[in-house]
């Protein structure tokens, strides 16, 4: 399980950049995974302090995006991964903008909203943008297409 902001501020959305599996630098949403018996709620107002430096205030839930894949596991044999992501507006309510130090995360950083399209990002930001956009009464949104 993990939690995930999105912010978004004079036409600006709030962004972090991590190293993904291959390598790659590539933006992601401030969020993260829940620790053991913490509420999703808490995770991302905690995730988003801790990789970006703002205070932020959960403004809505836009909804939760499930996947289930196989992924390595040991002895060859595939592990049948569930992750559930909680995607929620935020607001910043303190807090300044500050890069985290010695976490998943390397640099925090406004984005236009125009520009996101040709950043290298996972596919998360997309999800949630389009939850954002689209807001649907079941926080699920529909196959595009």
């Amino acid at each position: 399980m993990a939690a995930y902001a999105v912010v978004v501020r004079d036409g600006q959305l709030l962004l972090a950049r991590s190293r993904g599996e291959s390598g790659v630098l590539e933006w992601v949403l401030p969020g993260g995974g829940t620790e053991h018996g913490e509420d999703p709620y808490d995770t991302v107002r905690r995730e988003v302090e801790e990789e970006t430096g703002y205070l932020v205030e959960v403004t809505a839930l836009l909804g939760v995006v499930s996947r289930r894949r196989a992924l390595p596991g040991r002895f060859r044999r595939p592990a049948d991964h569930h992750s559930l992501r909680f995607v929620y507006e935020g607001r910043i309510t303190g807090g300044e903008l500050r890069d985290e130090i010695g976490g998943s995360t390397e640099h925090a950083a406004w984005q236009p909203l125009e520009a996101v399209p040709g950043l290298v990002r996972i596919d998360l930001l997309d999800i949630a943008l389009r939850l954002w956009r689209e807001r649907p009464a079941g926080g699920h949104l529909e196959p595009e297409g």
